[in-house]
């Protein structure tokens, strides 16, 4: 039994809330903050591994509805049951209602400020700068196992993101089709490269 699972045995529904209680206070700036946070969360707690939770946020990528909220439902449930799911879902979601409320009415009064217009075009670069710095941490792993099992197999990981960057950059295609159809290439890619290597182990005992 792995140290990851002995971690989720002693996980109980109040601590989920807490993480996720600091997680919805610190949710400022959009998607890509709140991410991360929820990273930082399961990982330095040693709740999922890099891998585990790079799987979890591709499987949220193809159900429907909100990312982040299918991605806490999927990790609170992981983590203890349907008791976990209300408690991720409650300690993300409570911090941002309460403040929300509180800031519709006296965001109106200092929208026009300087400061404030400036703040928020700030927001949306260090949004994306994060969003890459994610993407990198996650992708690590994925990227360092696929290189231990040979070039081929590293070859087909690459191609596999950078189709999907593309199609996503170039095309009007749904996130959905384009994550069904880089599953169908791997399916097909590393079929080819497992008969390729089979051969290969054969030829010389031939």
């Amino acid at each position: 039994m792995s140290d990851v699972v002995l971690e989720r045995k002693h996980t109980n529904p109040a601590q989920v809330f807490m993480a996720w209680l600091l997680v919805g206070m610190q949710s400022f700036g959009g998607g890509s903050p709140t991410f991360g946070l929820i990273h930082q969360a399961v990982i330095q707690r040693g709740w999922l591994s890099e891998e585990e939770f790079a799987r979890s946020w591709a499987l949220a990528q193809i159900a429907p509805g909100i990312n982040l909220v299918k991605l806490t439902v999927m990790l609170g449930y992981r983590l203890c049951g349907w008791m976990g799911v209300l408690a991720a879902v409650a300690g993300l979601l409570l911090p941002s209602a309460i403040v929300t409320v509180l800031m519709t009415a006296g965001f109106a009064t200092i929208r026009s400020l300087t400061w404030v217009q400036a703040m928020m075009k700030g927001i949306l670069p260090a949004a994306i700068g994060l969003s890459l710095a994610m993407g990198v941490q996650m992708a690590q792993p994925i990227f360092l196992r696929a290189h231990r099992e040979g070039r081929m197999r590293l070859g087909a990981h690459l191609f596999i993101l950078l189709s999907a960057a593309l199609l996503m950059g170039l095309t009007k295609l749904s996130p959905v089709i384009i994550l069904l159809l880089s599953g169908l290439a791997a399916i097909i890619l590393l079929a080819m490269i497992s008969t390729s290597e089979h051969q290969a182990e054969v030829e010389p005992d031939a």
